[in-house]
This record gives C-alpha cells, sequence and structure tokens, in this order.
C-alpha cells in the first residue's frame, strides 16, 4: 500500500476528500450494507478455520504415548532452530536481530518525517507486525541458543538431560532413556527433546503467517498497482517509500529459507482477520471525523465500493498462496540439496 509521502512538482500527494463520511446518509445505504457483508462473511470463514483447526494443543499421554500433532502443532524449538543442520541458531539470532533493528530504525525514520499520521496507512500497520514479528523471534532465538548451549554440554534443561553425541536423552523425573528418534522418524537426529510450544511460540507463528500474506498484498499493490498510476500523474518516489515496500519482503524470505516454521494453510485466517480489524477501524475513524480515505478504494461513497472490497478480499488468497507455494519449494529443493542436513517438518 501507500504512504503520504509522495512528492510531485514539489507538491506532497494525499488522497482528495469525496464527501463528508460523518453523515448519516453516508453510512445508511446499500453499498455499505453490501460491504458490511463481505466483512462479516470473512470474519465468519476466519472464525471457523480457527475454530476448526487450531485444536486445543495439550498433549494428551496415555500408555506412554504422545497424541498425534494437530494441523496446528509448534514444537518449542521449531522457533528459533535453522532449517540445516550445519548452521547454528546463533546465527539465525544474528539475523533476526540485525532484521529488527534495522526495521525499528526505519519505522521511527519514517514517522518522523512524515508524522504519526503515517500509522493510518496498512503499511505501516504490516511494518509495525513485522517489526514486532523480528523483535519476538530475537528473543526467542537468544532462548533458543542458551538451550542449545546447554544441551549441548549435557546440562539439564526443562528437567532433561542430553546426549548430544549419542543423540538420546533422559527424563531426569522417570530416570529411563528413550528412543522416541528412532521410533518417530519426523524427530531431526540429534533433536529428540520436542517440547511444545508455549504461547509465545504460537503467538510468533501466527504473527509470520499474518506477515506472509499482509507483506505481499502491500508490496503488489503498490508495485503493481499505485506506482503505474503515480507514473502518470507524474509523482516521484521517494527513498523511503521504496525501502519501507521492499526491505520487509526481503527480511521476510530471508528469514522463511532459514527458519524451521510450518505454515498451514488455515492460518490464512489470521490474515483475513488482521486486515478486518484494519477495514473496522478505518470505519470507525471516518464515522467520527471527516477526513479523506487513505485508500480511494475504501471509500464507501463509490457506486464501485462493493465490488472493491469483494476484489480485495479475494486478493488475499493468491498472496497467501504465493508465499505457501514458496515454502513448499524451500522444502522440495532443500530436501533434495541437503537430504541428511534438512530438518524441517513437512
Amino acid at each position: 500500500m501507500i504512504s503520504a509521502n509522495m512528492k510531485g512538482g514539489g507538491d506532497s500527494w494525499q488522497p482528495t476528500m469525496t464527501v463528508n463520511t460523518t453523515t448519516t446518509i453516508y453510512w445508511f445505504n446499500w453499498r455499505v450494507l453490501l460491504c458490511s457483508i463481505w466483512v462479516l462473511i470473512t470474519a465468519t470463514f476466519s472464525f471457523i478455520l480457527i475454530w476448526k483447526y487450531e485444536g486445543f494443543r495439550k498433549s494428551n499421554h496415555s500408555n506412554g504415548e504422545t497424541q498425534q500433532d494437530t494441523a496446528g502443532s509448534l514444537h518449542e524449538d521449531e522457533t528459533w532452530r535453522p532449517c540445516l543442520k550445519g548452521i547454528h541458531p546463533a546465527w539465525l539470532l544474528a539475523f533476526r536481530l540485525v532484521a529488527f533493528f534495522v526495521l525499528l530504525i526505519l519505522l521511527f525514520v519514517t514517522s518522523f518525517v512524515d508524522g504519526g499520521s503515517i500509522f493510518y496507512y496498512y503499511t505501516q500497520w504490516t511494518f509495525t507486525l513485522i517489526t514486532i514479528y523480528f523483535g519476538l523471534g530475537s528473543v526467542l532465538s537468544m532462548r533458543g541458543c542458551y538451550q542449545y548451549h546447554k544441551r549441548v554440554s549435557g546440562d539439564k534443561v526443562d528437567n532433561v538431560e542430553l546426549d548430544a553425541e549419542q543423540g538420546s536423552y533422559a527424563d531426569t523425573t522417570g530416570g529411563e532413556t528413550s528412543d522416541n528418534a528412532e521410533k518417530n522418524p519426523e524427530f531431526p537426529e540429534g533433536h529428540s527433546v520436542r517440547q511444545p510450544a508455549g504461547t509465545s511460540g504460537y503467538v510468533f507463528q501466527i504473527i509470520f503467517q499474518m506477515n506472509a500474506g499482509a507483506v505481499l498484498l502491500t508490496d503488489c499493490v503498490f508495485w503493481f498497482i499505485i506506482v503505474p498510476f503515480l507514473a502518470i500523474k507524474d509523482y516521484n518516489l521517494s527513498v523511503l517509500a521504496i525501502n519501507m515496500h521492499t526491505i520487509n519482503a526481503v527480511f521476510l524470505l530471508a528469514d522463511t529459507a532459514f527458519n524451521c516454521l510450518r505454515f498451514p494453510c488455515f492460518r490464512i485466517a489470521y490474515f483475513f482477520l488482521w486486515t478486518v480489524i484494519y477495514v473496522i477501524f478505518q470505519w470507525l475513524v471516518h464515522a467520527c471525523v471527516n477526513v479523506w480515505w487513505p485508500y480511494p478504494f475504501l471509500d464507501l461513497s463509490s457506486p464501485y465500493a462493493p465490488l472493491w472490497y469483494f476484489s480485495v478480499a479475494l486478493m488475499h488468497f493468491p498472496c497467501y498462496g504465493l508465499f505457501a507455494l514458496m515454502v513448499k519449494l524451500k522444502h522440495y529443493a532443500f530436501s533434495r540439496w541437503f537430504p541428511d542436513s534438512y530438518q524441517c517438518m513437512r
């Protein structure tokens, strides 16, 4: 999407005002009704997916066997472990720290240059979200590096002692050695202890998949729709605008290439809800304050507004699907290039 820092002919670019958005007639008409139906259907669809597939993540132990992973399951070490055994977790930590500080600085600079109104745009919402993702990822990677160091040293971590050379572990509560790594081929060698992820791990996973769709949506709309339009109008792009719509995708794709996070497709629901929350926020703001719409296709006074809202909702599928395809291509390529080192769950 686009920010208000575009320059053209020496003047700042801003969307033009259409009608007063605080009047009753603006909101009580067939266009708003249809758009509300689209938003309601999208939200309902999202909640149904979450309720059906997210499930309960508690591991039930009966007869010594662990319940099979659900579609939304996540192991704790998947949040900080690189996808290749030869890469030390500290490298992923270093990358996430660099990405976090670069994004944070860019966010502060943009806010200083353009003011707080910059957060009126979906771009800045998504840019803030991806900054939070790398911040949380850095914290999880720090914890993971600490656990990795303790495990390699043969120390006890979370009541578990690991023999790094033998690839087995002993539960100190029971004092018995487990061979789950041999029984379950999905357990990567040398990482036999598979603790379920905590709340922070699942939040991290969800934010990752929200960013997957939102980053592609904002950047695709910006480069393939808005930039050509501005070129016709003879506007020049600022360096900040270019960076905001480039570096986010670069960092996210690089992290995706080397992390071990799963990508269950049902979590497109959170991507939908992210956009629904933004739309509702814009509606509430415009119902109270007569201000320009950040994006022309959000303007409910247009007779084409229902079509625009429906089209934007449909755009979520190819954007999210494209990222899911890239994740599958990563699994396909890395599992063949590095068959003995690749350790992602597929």
